[in-house]
């Protein structure tokens, strides 16, 4: 996923449905320069990570 969609879906007043290789996750903030994510996994919210870009996938709605 690229930095500006994920900015998007960080900003929108609505969940948006996202998950990283299969789990759904919740994004806290982007990396624009090392093109990482801060995230957690939604059954999980005390266990953040920071992955790249790549790996997170938006889902239908």
């Amino acid at each position: 996923m690229d930095n500006h969609r994920i900015k998007e879906i960080i900003e929108s007043p609505v969940m948006i449905n996202v998950s990283y290789h299969g789990i759904p996750v919740y994004i806290e903030e982007v990396n624009e320069a090392n093109n990482t994510a801060t995230i957690f996994p939604l059954d999980e919210m005390d266990h953040s990570q920071e992955v790249d870009l790549s790996g997170l996938v938006e889902e239908g709605p």
